[in-house]
């Protein structure tokens, strides 16, 4: 097995083994370190391979990282209806301590895209993140879970994906073919992210037509920077299509790299 290999074994750690994580080891003793919190359901999927692209960035530029799914996600045990908004927080908190432990860097910073980036910002203080990235994050959950009913709505009636149109009973508490609990509705639903906590950089790819607060969110504007290719994370039409963005990443890895 390659060192590159041995680098990105993957391990489980936190309370009962229970979360799945991958170490992008910087391949010396690193100063900083980044740890990666991915969005939910077919946003996670589209950016999985993103997120691999921007560990291997990070850490060819010294910058040790984790990856890391939450409890109801990906490879960590437990299913998605057993997902949850206070958890996904917790579980955050233990895989910061993870990464500072495993690359002995004291300064973690944190990157998220969409709700990753809302539970980035969510958990900075407790995490001690020395910063956060934060990808369209979703700062209004009401307007974002109505997004996501109307998007499964239109599913049922997708004649590209579906022969025969589905009974609206089979795609119940379901997001986009994620079966999801009544109680992680409610918490979406409600949920709202207050100004950020530590310094950070909002990037900015929403189409123009998207809903947004944005402005009101970041107190320094001069810490929000637009990508110009816009992110279609809400047509349904690409919901099988990577999202991939090189300006992305090299937006991410000069900030954390310029960093103080």
């Amino acid at each position: 097995m390659s060192a590159r290999n041995e680098a990105e074994l993957p391990f489980f750690f936190g309370p009962e083994r229970a979360l799945f994580g991958l170490f992008h080891a910087s391949g010396a003793t690193a100063r900083k370190a980044v740890l990666l919190c991915p969005p939910f359901g077919q946003d996670q999927i589209r950016c999985h391979r993103l997120y691999r692209q921007l560990a291997q960035a990070l850490a060819t530029e010294g910058i040790a990282v984790l990856r890391f799914d939450y409890y109801g996600t990906g490879d960590s045990a437990g299913d998605s209806v057993d997902m949850d908004w206070q958890r996904c927080l917790a579980d955050t908190v233990v895989a910061a301590d993870e990464l500072r432990a495993r690359s002995g860097a004291d300064r973690v910073f944190a990157f998220g895209a969409r709700l990753g980036g809302s539970i980035a910002l969510a958990a900075a203080l407790q995490a001690r993140f020395a910063g956060v990235v934060a990808w369209d994050p979703v700062l209004d959950g009401r307007t974002y879970a109505a997004q996501l009913d109307i998007m499964q709505s239109a599913l049922c009636f997708d004649d590209k994906r579906f022969m025969v149109p589905r009974e609206a009973a089979d795609a119940a508490a379901q997001w986009l073919g994620f079966a999801i609990s009544e109680r992680l509705r409610q918490q979406i639903t409600t949920m709202h992210v207050d100004g950020p906590t530590v310094p950070t950089l909002l990037l900015d790819s929403l189409s123009p037509d998207a809903p947004r607060r944005l402005n009101g969110f970041m107190v320094d504007a001069a810490m929000t920077r637009s990508l110009d290719i816009h992110t279609p994370w809400n047509d349904s039409r690409r919901l099988e299509v990577a999202i991939l963005s090189h300006p992305l990443i090299q937006a991410v890895t000069q900030h954390v790299r310029e960093a103080a």
